[in-house]
């Protein structure tokens, strides 16, 4: 299965290559995991106790999804 198009019968025959790759998997994931790094800053500048390494380790994982073990779940 290909993580980076939207798999659906209309959008094969009809969408871009762009606009499926918008609407994908993986970019569905990476954009909850960008949110994420946003609201650990803004919880930071709140004075959680967020750690910049935490925010690091975050950002790093971004687009780094593992599907096999998502599905499994």
């Amino acid at each position: 299965m290909d993580r980076n198009s939207y798999e659906n019968p209309l959008s094969q025959r009809y969408a871009s290559r762009a606009m499926n790759a918008n609407w994908s998997p993986q970019r569905k994931f990476s954009t909850w995991r960008r949110l994420w790094v946003a609201l650990a800053r803004a919880e930071k500048e709140l004075g959680l106790p967020i750690t910049d390494a935490q925010i690091a380790a975050m950002e790093a994982a971004v687009d780094t999804i593992n599907f096999e073990v998502a599905e499994a779940k």
